[in-house]
C-alpha cells in the first residue's frame, strides 16, 4: 500500500465493489440516484437550458444576395414567428436583431438526467419504493430533508 494509505478491516466486497458493512437491514436505508441514460438526447426549449440568446437576445446576419441568405431572410420575415428589428449594413447585409425571451434558431439537445430515490441500499429494495423527481431542485430538497431526519435519529441514539 502507498504512503498514507490505511487498510480498514471493516471493508467488505459486495455487489458493486468494496463497501463498509451496513449497520442495519436494507429496509432501513434510502438510496438517492442520478442517472443519465446512454445515447439519448432530448430537444429542449431555450429557457430550459439557459440559452444566452433567449436570455439576452441575439442578431442574425444574412446576405440576401445569395440564395441561402434570401431564403433565410424570407423565413425570418414570414415564418419565424419571432419579434425582431431589421437593418441593412453598408456592405449590403441584413441584420435581424431579436428581443430576449423568445426561442432562438438553435436546436438544443441535452441528455436527460433521472433524479430518483428508492428504498433500500446496494443489497436490494425490500419495500419496492421508488420515485422519480421532476426537477433536480426537488431531489436536492428531498435529500436535504432526509439528511435532517437521519441526523435527528443519530442524535437521539
Amino acid at each position: 500500500m502507498g504512503a498514507g494509505m490505511v487498510w480498514d478491516p471493516r471493508l467488505c466486497e459486495g455487489k458493486g465493489g468494496w463497501r463498509i458493512p451496513p449497520q442495519g437491514p436494507a429496509a432501513a436505508y434510502q438510496t438517492y440516484l442520478i442517472r443519465q441514460p446512454r445515447d439519448t438526447s432530448v430537444i429542449q426549449a431555450c429557457h430550459e437550458v439557459g440559452c444566452q440568446a433567449w436570455r439576452n437576445g441575439w442578431e442574425t446576419v444574412v446576405d440576401e444576395r445569395t440564395d441561402l441568405g434570401a431564403s433565410q431572410a424570407a423565413y425570418i420575415r414570414t415564418g419565424s414567428r419571432r419579434t425582431f428589428r431589421e437593418q441593412r449594413t453598408e456592405g449590403g447585409l441584413t441584420v435581424f436583431r431579436f428581443e430576449s425571451g423568445q426561442r432562438c434558431f438553435t436546436e438544443h439537445r441535452t441528455r436527460p438526467q433521472i433524479f430518483a430515490v428508492r428504498g433500500g441500499d446496494w443489497r436490494g429494495n425490500p419495500s419496492g419504493d421508488r420515485r422519480v423527481h421532476q426537477s433536480p431542485d426537488d431531489w436536492v430538497e428531498d435529500f436535504g430533508e432526509h439528511q435532517l431526519v437521519v441526523a435527528d435519529q443519530v442524535e437521539r441514539g
